[in-house]
């Protein structure tokens, strides 16, 4: 993101809010909107988003308010957003019938198009196609780039059958340790870390 040294960490925070609100407000048909009325959607006080917007340049004018379509542009390029993300799911248990039938991203990325699971045949209920792993070179939809992983068994193994896929990208939940290219992504969603280290602040901010 050009400038990203300039803008303070909690404005970066408060990007894909807007750009989040930005897509739905769309959706319903918005197409201009008043830094006040946009504040009002996303809690968020239009001092704080007037200051927050001029990071990126002049973007709307006094009196109009900013165009809808052109803040999300924007943003979409600041952020690097696909909206259009093949994502799939490799795991169909609790976690992962979780996510498949959350499968809502809020217009911020794409979305779940097909699972992956050892067992295919005893998922039931899915929204979305589920195959078996083993066949995942050969069913890895075109242009798919990201995998959600929540295996807990031959992770290694599977992480490397989905970069021969053609996965760039892995959100893992699993426990286990697994390596990849240097060109290849990892975001680790550790649960119990995350708890840890609100603990640790928790008991910082007490004493």
């Amino acid at each position: 993101m050009e400038n990203t040294k300039l803008v303070p960490r909690a404005t970066l925070h408060r990007y894909p809010v807007y750009l989040k609100a930005l897509r739905k407000l769309s959706a319903t048909g918005v197409e201009r909107i008043m830094s006040r009325e946009l504040g009002e959607f996303v809690g968020i006080e239009p001092t704080t988003i007037r200051r927050d917007f001029s990071f990126l340049g002049s973007l709307g004018k006094q009196g109009y308010g900013y165009d809808v379509e052109a803040l999300i542009k924007v943003f979409s390029e600041e952020l690097g957003m696909n909206f259009e993300e093949k994502i799939i799911l490799v795991g169909c248990g609790n976690l992962g019938k979780a996510l498949l039938n959350y499968n809502n991203w809020n217009h911020v990325v794409g979305e779940i198009v097909c699972a992956f699971d050892l067992y295919p045949e005893q998922v039931t209920g899915a929204s979305v196609p589920v195959y078996n792993l083993k066949d995942a070179k050969e069913l890895v939809p075109d242009g798919c780039r990201i995998a959600i992983l929540t295996i807990s068994q031959d992770v290694q193994e599977t992480v490397d059958l989905l970069v021969d896929a053609g996965i760039k990208g892995f959100v893992s939940f699993t426990s286990e340790h697994f390596s990849v290219p240097q060109d290849i992504q990892v975001k680790t969603i550790d649960v119990v870390s995350s708890i840890q280290e609100l603990v640790f602040e928790a008991n910082a901010e007490s004493k």
